[in-house]
C-alpha cells in the first residue's frame, strides 16, 4: 500500500514537470503593454512618466536657451551698429566727438569761424562704433561769408546727417587725431585736447580686447541657443561642461561691456578737458543699453546651468533610479 503511495506521488511529479517544460517552450500569449504594465509596476517609469517629471528642468533649459537667444540679438546690433547710414545703426555707437561749436559763443565772431573751421575739412562730429567710424555734419551748411567771400576759402556745402563712414576694419580703433587731421586742407590745423592725445595708446589697446571679446562671446552665443535645451535634460553631467562655457561666455559679455562703457566715459571726460575750446562728447545710449541687456541676459543663463547641475531630475536620474517618481507626482531621491 505505501509502495503504492510512492509510485502514485512520483508519477504525479513527473507529470507536473512535463507540463512546467511544454509551457517554457510555448510563446507568451500576454500583450505588450501587459509587460511595459509589469516593468513599470517593478519601478521603471514609463516616457509620459519621465516627460511630466523633467518638465521644470525642460522649462528652465528652455529659458537659458532664450537667454543666449536675446543675447545674441544685442551682440549682433552691437556689432553692425555705425557700420552704415541705416535706420538703426546710425544711433548705435560707443561715443560721438561733437565739434560743431569748437569756437564758444563768447568768442566774437564764433559762428563765422565755426563756419570756417567747417570749410577746411573739420565735420560737426565724429561717432565711434566697433569696426569704423562715421562722420557728418549737425545742420546744413549755410553761407555767413562777408560779401566778396574771403581770399583762399573754398565754399563748401554739405547736408544734414552722417556723409561719410569708413571701410569697416578688423580689430579697429578711433584715433581722433590722425582722422581729424587727415581731412583738413593742406596747411590747416586743429588743437586736440592733450587729455585724448595722452590716452591713445590705452584707447587703441582696450578697442582690440573690446573687439575681440564681443566676437568670441556672439561666436559662442549662437552655439549656446542650440546646445542649451537638449543636453541638459538628458543628464545633469552635461550641465558642468556647458557651465564652463557659459562662464566663458558670460565673462567675455562682460567684460566687453565694461570696456565699452569705460572707453565711452574716459573719452568723454578726457575730450571736455579742455576748457577752452568748445568740445562736446556724448556715450552712445543705443551702445550702452544693448550691451547690458546682452549681458544681463548671459548672466542670467548661466545661473541657469549652474542650477541644473544640482537641481531639477534629468532623464537619466529617473532610468537609472537614482531618482523615483512618487504616486502623487513627487520626485524623491532613491534609498
Amino acid at each position: 500500500m505505501v509502495l503504492k503511495s510512492l509510485l502514485n506521488l512520483r508519477k504525479r511529479n513527473s507529470s507536473d514537470d512535463d507540463t512546467k517544460e511544454r509551457y517554457k517552450s510555448q510563446p507568451s500569449t500576454r500583450p505588450a503593454s501587459y509587460e511595459r504594465t509589469l516593468q513599470e509596476e517593478e519601478g521603471s517609469p514609463s516616457d509620459e512618466a519621465i516627460k511630466r517629471a523633467t518638465r521644470l528642468r525642460r522649462f528652465f533649459a528652455y529659458s537659458a536657451s532664450f537667454g543666449y537667444l536675446v543675447s545674441w540679438v544685442f551682440l549682433i546690433l552691437i556689432l553692425v551698429g555705425n557700420t552704415s547710414d541705416k535706420a538703426v545703426l546710425r544711433n548705435v555707437y560707443f561715443y560721438k566727438l561733437d565739434l560743431a561749436d569748437i569756437i564758444p559763443a563768447s568768442v566774437p565772431n564764433a559762428q563765422l569761424i565755426n563756419s570756417i573751421a567747417q570749410s577746411i575739412g573739420l565735420h560737426d562730429f565724429y561717432q565711434v562704433g566697433l569696426w569704423n567710424f562715421c562722420e557728418g555734419y549737425l545742420s546744413e551748411l549755410v553761407n555767413l561769408f562777408p560779401s566778396p567771400p574771403i581770399h583762399g576759402l573754398v565754399m563748401l556745402t554739405h547736408h544734414r546727417g552722417i556723409t561719410y563712414c569708413s571701410k569697416p576694419e578688423t580689430l579697429y580703433w578711433f584715433n581722433p587725431v590722425e582722422v581729424i587731421m587727415s581731412e583738413l586742407l593742406s596747411g590747416a590745423t586743429v588743437a586736440i585736447p592733450t587729455a585724448i592725445i595722452t590716452i591713445l595708446s590705452i584707447l587703441r589697446i582696450t578697442s582690440q580686447i573690446m573687439f575681440g571679446v564681443f566676437l568670441a562671446a556672439c561666436v559662442l552665443n549662437f552655439v549656446l541657443i542650440f546646445v542649451s535645451p537638449i543636453l541638459p535634460v538628458k543628464s545633469r553631467w552635461w550641465s558642468l561642461p556647458l557651465s564652463i562655457f557659459s562662464f566663458a561666455s558670460m565673462i567675455l559679455v562682460l567684460a566687453g561691456s565694461i570696456i565699452g562703457t569705460v572707453i565711452s566715459f574716459a573719452f568723454k571726460y578726457a575730450a571736455e578737458a579742455q576748457s577752452d575750446l568748445n568740445i562736446h562728447a556724448d556715450v552712445g545710449t543705443h551702445m550702452f543699453i544693448f550691451m547690458w541687456i546682452a549681458t544681463g541676459f548671459t548672466m542670467w543663463s548661466f545661473a541657469v546651468h549652474s542650477g541644473m547641475g544640482c537641481c531639477c531630475a534629468s532623464k537619466r536620474d529617473l532610468k537609472s533610479g537614482r531618482r523615483l517618481i512618487k504616486p502623487d507626482g513627487r520626485i524623491i531621491h532613491a534609498g
